[in-house]
Formats: C-alpha cells, sequence, structure tokens
C-alpha cells in the first residue's frame, strides 16, 4: 500500500503542513519536529512525489551508482566505465542520465541510506558494485529496499556481487565475479610451483567476496591433502588496504616463520604484503612468493610485477552501465557469472630448497 503524506504526518503527530515544510525545506521547522518528522518518513519508507514530469515516467535522469570506497580502483575502474557507458546511450534510451557515485565507506547502514534518497529522488536505475556484506538482518533490509525501487520503475543492476537473497525479480541483472574459481587457480598455481607453507592474507570476514575467494584457496589446499584446522592458523582477516596487508603478513611470519608464500585478498593488500617482507628483510620471490587478486593497473608496475588474478572491471563495468540504461538485454536468468584469468609475473616462483 501506497504510504501518503498523511501517514507520515499520523506518524510524526504533526500536521501534513508540516510535513510538507519539513520536506521542502521552505519554511523554519523546530529541530525538534524537523527530525520526528524525519525519522517518520525514514520508518514509513515514504518518498516525496517529485515534479509532475517525474511522476508521469514514474523515474527521472538520475542514475546512483555505489561503491565501498571510490579511491580504491577496483570500485573507480567500474563505476568509471558504467557512467561512460550510460553517456553512449544517450538519446537511445530516454535521453541524457546523470550518474551520481555514492561512496558508502563500506558501511552497510550508508549503503540503505543511499538507497533512500535514490528512491525518493525516483532514480531511474542503481547499480550496486563489489561484494556485500553477508549480515541477514541488512540482507532482508535490502532486498525489501530493492523491491521498492523496482515497484517505482528504478532498474536495479548489481556488478560484481551475488543477487541478494529475498529481492528476486527487483534486480533487473546481476552480473557476478567467479571470485572461488579465481581464489582456486592462484593457489593451484602456487602448489603447482612447490609451495606448501601458504598464508593467506583474506579481506573483511563479512564479505562475499572475502567468504568466495578463500573458499577456492581452501579447496585447492584441500584437494592438495593441505587441508584441516592449520588453514585457520595461517588465514588473516583485515580490510582490503595495504596497511592490513603488511599488519596480517608480519602476524603470518610469526605464526609460521617457514612460510614459502603469501595470497593477498587483492591487490592492494598484496602491496603492504611485500613491504612486510622487505622490511623483513626477505626476497621476493626468492623467500617467499606473493599473490594478488584483480589485476589492478599499478599490479604489473609492482617490483617485483605482481602475480595476480585479472578481473574485467572496466568491461564489467561497461556493461552494468548498459544494463542500467536499457541499451542492453538483461542475461538469461538475468544472473552472468565473469570469470578471472591467472596473470603470472615475476613475484611468484619456486620455493626456496
Amino acid at each position: 500500500m501506497t504510504v501518503t503524506l498523511a501517514d507520515v504526518a499520523a506518524r510524526a503527530r504533526v500536521s501534513p503542513a508540516t510535513v510538507s515544510r519539513v520536506l521542502n525545506g521552505n519554511y523554519p521547522v523546530a529541530a525538534a519536529t524537523r527530525e520526528r518528522v524525519l525519522r517518520a518518513v525514514d520508518e514509513l519508507d515514504y518518498v516525496l512525489n517529485g515534479p509532475a514530469s517525474a511522476l508521469a515516467a514514474a523515474t527521472s535522469d538520475l542514475v546512483g551508482i555505489l561503491v565501498n570506497d571510490i579511491a580504491d580502483p577496483f570500485f573507480g575502474i567500474m563505476a568509471g566505465a558504467a557512467q561512460h557507458a550510460m553517456g553512449e546511450g544517450s538519446g537511445r534510451a530516454g535521453g541524457e542520465k546523470l550518474a551520481v557515485v555514492c561512496n558508502t565507506g563500506g558501511s552497510p547502514e550508508r549503503e540503505l541510506t543511499y538507497l533512500t534518497l535514490l528512491q525518493r529522488q525516483r532514480a531511474a536505475a542503481v547499480v550496486l558494485t563489489g561484494g556485500a556484506v553477508e549480515d541477514a538482518v541488512h540482507t532482508a533490509a535490502t532486498a525489501a529496499k530493492l523491491a521498492r525501487l523496482a515497484d517505482a520503475g528504478t532498474r536495479v543492476v548489481l556488478c560484481g556481487r551475488p543477487p541478494v537473497p529475498g529481492a528476486g525479480e527487483a534486480i533487473t541483472a546481476a552480473l557476478t565475479f567467479d571470485n572461488r574459481g579465481g581464489g582456486r587457480r592462484l593457489t593451484e598455481h602456487l602448489l603447482t610451483l612447490g609451495h606448501r607453507r601458504i598464508g593467506y592474507v583474506a579481506g573483511p570476514a563479512e564479505r562475499t567476496t572475502t567468504r568466495h575467494r578463500l573458499e577456492g584457496h581452501r579447496a585447492a589446499m584441500e584437494a592438495a591433502g593441505l587441508g584441516g584446522a592449520g588453514l585457520d592458523r595461517l588465514t588473516v582477516h583485515g580490510r582490503y588496504d595495504r596497511r592490513s596487508g603488511y599488519d596480517a603478513t608480519l602476524e603470518l611470519l610469526r605464526r609460521a616463520p617457514d612460510l614459502t608464500a603469501v595470497v593477498a585478498a587483492n591487490d592492494t593488500v598484496a602491496l603492504g604484503a611485500c613491504a612486510a617482507l622487505r622490511d623483513r628483510g626477505l626476497r621476493i620471490p626468492d623467500d617467499i612468493s606473493v599473490a594478488g587478486f584483480d589485476d589492478l593497473p599499478f599490479s604489473v608496475d609492482a617490483v617485483p610485477a605482481l602475480t595476480t588474478v585479472r578481473l574485467p572491471l572496466h568491461e564489467a563495468g561497461a556493461r552494468a552501465g548498459r544494463l542500467a540504461t536499457g541499451t542492453e538485454a538483461p542475461p538469461p536468468g538475468g544472473v552472468a557469472t565473469i570469470g578471472g584469468d591467472l596473470v603470472v609475473r615475476a613475484s611468484t616462483g619456486r620455493p626456496a630448497a
């Protein structure tokens, strides 16, 4: 059932005129009253009517692109490619679109806030990039929010993110990365070189990307007869940043001084791992091999150049942009899995005898 301005007024215990003043911002309202009205708006998921032209079409020319960290090339590449693709589609699917990048900082609460704001603006499309937080409450809230967006005519596209449980047909398309397969191939490469003591610097434990890449690594280790409780001891979780890679690698060396290889959650984390090893006087790959994930632009210029899994970030972002503007048809079943390629460079070699 559609929530009305009168419903908000009743929840906030004010007049409809007061609600209108708060939402339009054209009349002074006491701070406590304003806060009460905005809380009622959030609780009821009320969407403010836009201009008459927007009402006729149900959506505006706004497209929201949600990223965890715009400073991270992983997200910047996808967001930039999506925005460029939307511009190329102008004139073929409703004219020019205004793409707004929303930086969540990895906060689930911030993600929901941006989705609410985009809903209120009757966004034409929303693109969510990167892994999701695995929390039942947040997942349910996200599914409900995406359903409301879809009901209002907003196209919802996931890029580098698995389908949201419970969202169902609210998702226009989901482009997922084969993180498990890439993680497995990376570790199989090290095993083939002869490594058996392999440490793993994982990302935040609650992220889907972290879990899937770690599952691929562990599947390779178990297939080689190297599973068991020892894998937990050789795994350290942290943020997807350089400092985390540095600190986690020092912790791995403390736990297992005989390590011969380190697999990092992504290329940025791998740079931190390399710095920690150099500071300990260890040579890469002569003493310890290092591998990353994503093949970000700096990976080939690292010293030594980084072995990694290449994800087609630009291509995925561009495809997400076309799906968001309706210039490309959704994949069969609405979901497409995008594989990654193993790129072997100088940072990995055979373990020292």
